[in-house]
């Protein structure tokens, strides 16, 4: 019975005690089944020589515990439908206990990365097989251009585990910032040894991600080792992302420095930042002014979430002073052309003009182009 016990306990991968709980209970309920049973039962076992002693009670009016009493069953006097209920309560307790079990194995994980197989993929969800449970990833938690298809081994991360009546559910997400920390832990040993730290992240998933680096050690360049030789630790990253294009930038605790280096590739002339610390106005060569802006303001978007600041951006020959006689272009945004990316000027009266067009019609007029807000949506 002992043997058989340990033998059970690691099928079911739970431990000796768990499964010896879930005999005691089975027995108890199938006790309770037997004809002329006593009206309540604790069921010992000595785990050594694994003999079982049943206590039975009786229960007067006010519900208490009275004529104490050895009732334990003699061989074969537990009887047939005791007998069947003990093997539906075993196997019942026993689904139980491994639905426990591999829910506090997950629990501890919201966080961490799993590796899966695609099960199946629908309009709602992906099922992917983890091993011994399956993770459920919504479709908001998918990359709006990835086509997952059944038997493709992908990395998630962990960012809820549910506990339901049917054993955990755990929900992974291929669009959380996190997963792109964790993917560099695993590529990059200096950031899973803490050498280097990732301060910042700020993701488009499916486009494009910044993440700002930092080195506690000065003798080791945090770029260079999320980079890796030939490039060879980032691309690890970017193909496991499906081609998501990374910059990675030097973090800096000088706030203008840092959203000079946040907004890269572009080269920035000046940054003033304001008083309060919550805005930066960014002035850059004019030929670069297409590049920190990004295709539909990407790069200045992510910039911004990045930094956790706002970011106004302009050419360094652009005006800041406003002619009266140019009030009707005084009130307006600056918008990236879609298939050029050259920023355009479109007035509130509906005029739209191109850099060339508005320097000429407002000589030296017209307020900052390029506005982007930490947090900004992602235009579509």
């Amino acid at each position: 019975m002992s043997e058989a016990i340990r033998m059970l306990a690691m099928e079911k991968n739970i431990s000796v005690d768990t499964l010896l709980h879930v005999l005691v209970d089975a027995l108890a309920t199938a006790y309770k089944r037997r004809p002329g049973a006593a009206e309540e039962v604790v069921v010992e076992v000595n785990p050594d020589t694994m003999e079982f002693t049943f206590i039975a009670y009786d229960v007067d009016e006010d519900g208490n515990w009275i004529n104490e009493r050895d009732d334990t069953p003699k061989k074969d006097e537990l009887g047939r439908i005791a007998a069947q209920t003990f093997r539906q309560v075993m196997s019942q307790r026993i689904r139980e206990a491994e639905r426990d079990r591999k829910f506090e194995e997950y629990a501890n994980r919201e966080g961490d990365i799993v590796t899966g197989i695609i099960q199946q993929s629908d309009e709602r969800y992906t099922l992917i097989d983890l091993g011994r449970v399956e993770a459920l990833m919504p479709k908001a938690e998918q990359v709006p251009h990835e086509r997952p298809s059944t038997g493709d081994r992908v990395k998630a991360y962990i960012v809820e585990v549910r506990k339901t009546a049917k054993g955990p559910q755990i929900v992974v997400s291929r669009t959380h910032p996190g997963l792109i920390k964790r993917l560099f832990e695993l590529e990059v040993p200096e950031i899973a040894d803490g050498i280097v730290e990732i301060k910042a992240c700020a993701r488009e998933p499916g486009h494009r991600t910044k993440i700002a680096v930092w080195s506690n050690d000065h003798n080791v360049d945090p770029v260079g080792a999320c980079v890796g030789a030939r490039g060879g630790r980032v691309r690890m990253v970017v193909n496991e992302l499906r081609g998501e294009k990374i910059d990675i930038v030097p973090f800096s605790e000088d706030l203008a420095d840092f959203v000079a280096k946040a907004l890269s590739p572009a080269k920035v002339k000046e940054v003033i930042i304001a008083d309060d610390l919550s805005q930066a106005d960014v002035i850059v060569p004019d030929h670069q002014l297409s590049l920190a802006i990004g295709k539909e303001g990407q790069n200045a978007r992510l910039a911004a979430r990045l930094t956790g600041v706002r970011i106004d951006i302009r050419g360094e020959t652009q005006p800041v002073e406003v002619y009266e006689d140019d009030a009707d272009y005084e009130e307006g945004e600056w918008v990236a052309n879609a298939e050029t990316g050259e920023m355009e000027w479109h007035a509130a009266d509906g005029t739209v003009l191109t850099q060339a067009e508005w320097n000429q019609q407002a000589e030296t007029a017209v307020a900052a182009p390029a506005t982007t807000e930490a947090g900004d949506a992602p235009s579509e």
